[in-house]
């Protein structure tokens, strides 16, 4: 059965309410770029070459780029929706508001799939995983920690 690794880490932000306290975080062993991603589907007994699945993922990828920059959401059913935000710094008034200046950055955002039958929401999610602690993985010995944000 496939785990999810996490590693164990001490808060050490002394401006944080969490100083000192000890968290979890998930331990990333590999990240699977599209051929990567594309292989593993196919090895799924799938019908289709790697060089067909990657195809249609990259496919997928420009187009949901286009969509998104288009204000369209893209809903893919039992995954999620994607769609886009935006991050703004505030003008003293309406007629001063300048795209230029006050649109800091434009995000694409995930929002996973929560219809009962197959619902992804972070609790959901968290019925359907087992975990095991890096260390065991390494024999009992400490390793360096991930920076926050690496492996979340």
């Amino acid at each position: 059965m496939a785990r999810i690794i996490y590693q164990k880490y001490q808060n050490t932000n002394r401006d944080n309410g969490g100083f000192g306290k000890w968290y979890a975080r998930v331990k990333t062993i590999e990240t699977l770029n599209t051929r990567k991603l594309a292989q593993h589907i196919s090895e799924h007994g799938s019908i289709y070459t790697p060089d067909v699945v990657y195809g249609v993922l990259e496919k997928f990828r420009s187009c949901l780029v286009e969509m998104l920059t288009e204000s369209k959401r893209v809903k893919i059913e039992g995954l999620g929706t994607f769609y886009s935000t935006m991050e703004c710094k505030g003008a003293a008034s309406e007629d001063k508001f300048n795209i230029g200046e006050n649109i800091l950055g434009v995000h694409m955002r995930f929002l996973p799939e929560t219809a009962q039958e197959m619902n992804l929401s972070s609790r959901e999610f968290l019925k359907k995983c087992s975990f095991i602690d890096a260390k065991e993985l390494l024999g009992g010995k400490d390793e360096e920690p991930e920076e926050p944000g690496n492996g979340d």
